[in-house]
């Protein structure tokens, strides 16, 4: 990978996370709804990326965890709404 890509990577990522919340922020978005965190995910996938290309292990630690918060908050909200289907 080169630099270009790894930047390119972490720059999207990083306006991802502050789309997802700029959006919940000013209201335009549900903090629980799927889209919020599917956009947590990618953005904190593609920081990986590039906190990974540096050897910033701590920052691609916390975007490891960041993705497992919203991994989980997407499964519960799918769940949910599964269950609403069926009532």
């Amino acid at each position: 990978m080169t630099k270009f890509w790894a930047d390119a990577a972490g720059w999207l990522g990083a306006a991802l996370l502050l789309t997802a919340y700029g959006l919940v922020s000013f209201k335009k978005m549900q903090p629980d709804s799927g889209m919020y965190q599917l956009l947590n995910a990618v953005g904190s996938a593609l920081l990986i990326v590039n906190t990974v290309f540096y050897r910033a292990y701590p920052s691609a630690f916390v975007n490891v965890v960041w993705i497992f918060i919203a991994a989980i908050s997407f499964l519960r909200f799918r769940l949910q709404a599964k269950r609403e289907q069926k009532v």
